[in-house]
């Protein structure tokens, strides 16, 4: 009975984030088709891609702090909740508008749900368990990434886009459902006792930090089109500015005493600057790729979903020997092969997007895939470097990382795909010609801000691991 429980965690928390995933990635491939059902442009479908992950990272450390005050089951069924009602609202959406403000909500629920599932992952699972459900919690989002697509070509042209949100609601009450029922109810370690969490930050703080990603993030998504001169764009800036310059002259040294234990831990360190280097690429990518298999190479919206098969199945075939290989090589040299081999994957899609066909960018979709499995350790040992008492909010931090560096990836890399565009129309290249040059030089720019964590993960993770000691011996009782 112990084990069918310890295994009902394991897949409640694995289908939770899954389902918070694969609600990102569904909407690139039909991002064109939204555009042209509800006459959006393209400012506006930036939004609604990046509506979701910057309401999500906006939320993070909240819900981490939420995490470690409230509870872990409580907060991630509250979660998981909140993202099922804001999917049937998704799925009801007739304007850019309403659509643009459900996928915000369901950021919001998404936000509650991460930091509860890593924190339950790494301290209510007996020890032996624990890397086993990193391991799926990782798979699961990464097979959301790398499915998500897949899934979006197929629904949306047989179905239509309102059914990508739609599927989310069954799999979401089914979440609810197993995750009321076996999930561990103490929100602390020892029964009763709720030890003392340092302010990690203050919620004004908080919120002036969110405000002024949101005004940052309006500036790179409607400047280029729009012009950095015009009136909101301008007061974006101005307020960003003010905002992120407030937030650095109010701080003090042990003003956030929580956010000072973490930053110590080189391990922990190290995760949040590779996830923020791989962030910036990868995502970035993952919108244009769409993007570029649709409007470049003309494929339907199915087509364009199975093109990124070559990332799951690569990735899948690469994860059960992830463990094996850091024990016999490090933690270390894995994760930097691991961001080395996506690095490289980038700039061979952008070598293989000059040949106008589909094969020549399986290579380079395939090395990505691989890469991002080997580069798991960054996960596992950030995550165990963080105190008990703090697993929440070290979670919320680190997931709003991944998320923040979504949404600029986005943007920074648009950015140089837009800039070069122009200039190749300017230059009398067609359209065609200037969407695969601008493509391809978003697709170096991401090589290279990845390739800059190779480095930084060899700092972060060399030495012994972060696991104390002799853990496996200690009788797990559920909490």
């Amino acid at each position: 009975m112990k084990r069918l429980r310890v295994l009902s965690i394991v897949a409640t928390v694995g289908l939770s984030t899954f389902l918070i995933a694969v609600d990102n990635s569904v909407v690139y491939v039909a991002l064109p088709r939204i555009g042209r059902e509800l006459a959006l442009s393209d400012a506006a479908l930036k939004w609604v891609a990046a509506a979701y992950p910057l309401a999500l990272a906006s939320f993070l450390l909240i819900a981490g702090q939420f995490t470690d005050t409230v509870g872990r089951r409580r907060t991630l069924l509250t979660g998981v909740a909140f993202f099922t009602v804001a999917s049937v609202l998704c799925a009801l959406s007739s304007t850019g508008a309403s659509l643009l403000g459900s996928r915000a909500l369901q950021g919001v629920g998404a936000a509650f749900v991460l930091p509860a599932s890593l924190a339950i992952t790494s301290h209510d699972l007996p020890p032996r368990v624990r890397t086993a459900a990193f391991g799926a919690m990782t798979a699961a989002m990464a097979s959301a990434l790398a499915f998500g697509p897949v899934v979006s070509g197929v629904v949306t042209q047989r179905l239509g886009w309102q059914w990508l949100f739609a599927l989310s609601v069954p799999l979401g009450l089914f979440a609810f459902a197993v995750g009321a029922v076996v999930l561990p109810r103490a929100a602390h370690g020892a029964r009763g006792a709720r030890p003392r969490t340092p302010a990690a930050m203050p919620l004004h703080l908080n919120a002036l930090a969110c405000v002024s990603v949101a005004a940052f993030a309006y500036v790179l998504i409607q400047g280029p089109g729009h012009g950095f001169t015009e009136t909101s764009v301008l007061f974006c800036a101005v307020a960003a500015g003010c905002g992120f310059l407030a937030l650095y002259c109010v701080r003090k040294p042990g003003r956030s005493p929580a956010l000072a234990v973490l930053l110590r831990r080189r391990a922990f360190t190290g995760g949040l600057v590779t996830q923020l280097l791989w962030g910036l690429g990868v995502t970035g990518v993952y919108f244009y790729t769409s993007q570029f298999l649709q409007n470049g190479l003309r494929l339907s919206p199915t087509e364009a979903g199975l093109a990124f098969t070559p990332v799951v199945c690569a990735l899948f075939a690469t994860v059960p020997f992830v463990g094996a290989l850091a024990r016999r090589f490090g933690d270390a040299r894995i994760a930097a092969s691991g961001l080395f081999l996506v690095a490289v994957g980038l700039l061979l899609v952008a070598v293989g997007s000059t040949s106008g066909r589909l094969a020549g960018l399986l290579p380079g979709l395939a090395s990505v895939g691989t890469g991002s499995a080997l580069a798991l350790p960054l996960t596992t040992r950030a995550m165990r470097a963080s105190p008990d008492h703090l697993s929440g909010f070290a979670a919320g931090l680190f997931s709003a990382t991944r998320e923040v560096s979504g949404v600029f990836g986005i943007v920074i890399v648009g950015a140089l795909v837009t800039f070069v565009q122009d200039a190749r129309l300017a230059g009398g290249a067609t359209a065609g010609q200037s969407l695969s040059a601008g493509y391809r030089a978003g697709l170096c720019l991401a090589a290279v801000l990845v390739g800059a964590g190779v480095p930084v993960a060899r700092w972060s993770l060399r030495g012994p691991r972060t696991a104390p000691a002799r853990t496996a011996f200690r009788p797990w009782r559920p909490r």
